[in-house]
């Protein structure tokens, strides 16, 4: 027996968000939006088990979007929502679980103190349902105009996640789908908007728990700005690393700097490609990761990396921060020599690293300086260069421990 289950429903199409996946595949700060969603059960320490349902044509796109966890099979939806989620019920069954929470995919946020107070009112009541009062004043309109006020008085926004015990709710849905296959009078799927409204319908009572202002659904494109917008402020953190780089001049007839390869009278020796621009650059955003140095990941002593192109290394470094959930903000980077001239190749190299980061040219600096021909970038033996990047990332863990 499973103590509790999470069920994420994913099986719809959203046809009001537009676009070319439906909302639950969308991209959200470098993780789809079902992603985030299943991510809030994940890391829960009372919940035992995750099943995703969605639709069937969806499969591809579940993979792309769930990434490197590991999780069941997903279940495959129906027509409806309410299908679709007894659908997904049928497949708990053989976990016996003693409650479920059923959450929609296209919620990516719920506080951990909502899932806590939930599956804790389930020890008393059958349902419980995450919910917000009604603050604001409510019309009733006939076409553009007010035809009457809505009462707000004990209404409620619900929300997700709506826990039950498990048995009951299952019970609730196969009755109601079997219902809806005859001609009796009890009610029918199609008429109820959630699972707690078909808990009602088998005449269970079902508590109110506060829900929380971020649990809202991405319905829309502006909702997904939205969810942007809220990540960025409420649950990321601004991390900032450096990195420095050098390498000698020797034979050559040029040198490849941010990417740009630049006539010179000499070529810089390195086991890659000796860009000491994005060398330090992939530091600097290896430095914001706390993932060590260039050198950890791409050892100098391996064969591999004879000659390889250092846009390779800062893309991987990018990848990590992709994996870790995290957003490329802005880097800035100092070219240190006598010679070859930066001027001219500025605007090339700014162009060739936002490619390579993927990102607006906006978020991207580079400049150039001297040392007065003092040491040995003034007497010409080599290159140094500088790097800062700035990053957006999930905190690993509370900064006040």
């Amino acid at each position: 027996m499973t103590g509790v289950c999470a069920l994420i429903v994913a099986a719809g199409r959203g046809q009001r968000f537009g676009g070319e996946v439906p909302k639950q595949y969308a991209a959200l700060a470098g993780r789809s939006v079902l992603r985030h969603a299943v991510d809030n059960f994940l890391t829960h320490p009372d919940v035992d088990h995750i099943q995703v349902v969605i639709h069937p044509d969806d499969r591809a796109l579940y993979e792309q979007a769930i990434g490197d966890i590991e999780l069941p099979s997903p279940a495959l939806g129906g027509k409806t929502r309410q299908e679709s989620v007894r659908l997904g019920l049928e497949s708990l069954a053989a976990h016996a679980p003693e409650k479920v929470l059923i959450h929609d995919a296209a919620r990516p946020f719920v506080p951990k103190s909502v899932i806590d107070a939930v599956i804790q009112a389930l020890d008393q009541d059958v349902g419980a349902v995450a919910a917000l009062p009604v603050v604001d004043s409510l019309k009733r309109g006939d076409a553009d105009t007010i035809s009457g006020t809505v009462e707000r008085t004990n209404l409620w926004r619900a929300q997700t996640p709506q826990g039950f015990r498990f048995q009951e709710i299952l019970t609730a849905h196969s009755d109601l789908a079997a219902s809806d296959a005859s001609d009796d009078e009890m009610p029918k799927a199609g008429g109820l908007t959630d699972d707690a409204a078909v808990a009602q319908a088998a005449g269970h009572s079902v508590k109110l728990i506060e829900g929380a202002t971020e649990t809202f659904k991405v319905t829309t494109a502006e909702d997904l700005a939205r969810a942007e917008r809220w990540l960025n402020s409420a649950t990321l953190e601004t991390r900032t690393g450096n990195g420095f780089d050098v390498h000698r001049f020797g034979p050559g007839d040029a040198v490849t700097l941010c990417g740009v390869k630049i006539a010179h009278s000499g070529g810089l020796q390195g086991h890659s490609d000796a860009d000491v621009g994005l060398h330090a650059l992939t530091d600097a955003i290896l430095g914001a990761l706390s993932a060590g140095d260039i050198g950890q990941h791409f050892p100098p002593s391996d064969p591999k990396w004879k000659g390889a192109d250092s846009a390779l290394f800062l893309r991987h470094a990018m990848e990590l921060v992709t994996a870790r959930g995290g957003r490329f903000i802005h880097c800035d980077v100092t070219l240190i020599c006598e010679a070859p001239k930066v001027g001219p190749h500025r605007a090339e190299m700014r162009l060739r690293v936002a490619e390579i980061l993927n990102c607006d040219p906006e978020r991207v600096n580079i400049k150039a300086t001297t040392t007065e021909r003092l040491g040995f970038t003034g007497r010409g033996e080599g290159i140094a260069a500088q790097a800062t990047a700035s990053l957006l990332l999930p905190p690993t863990a509370d900064p006040q421990t």
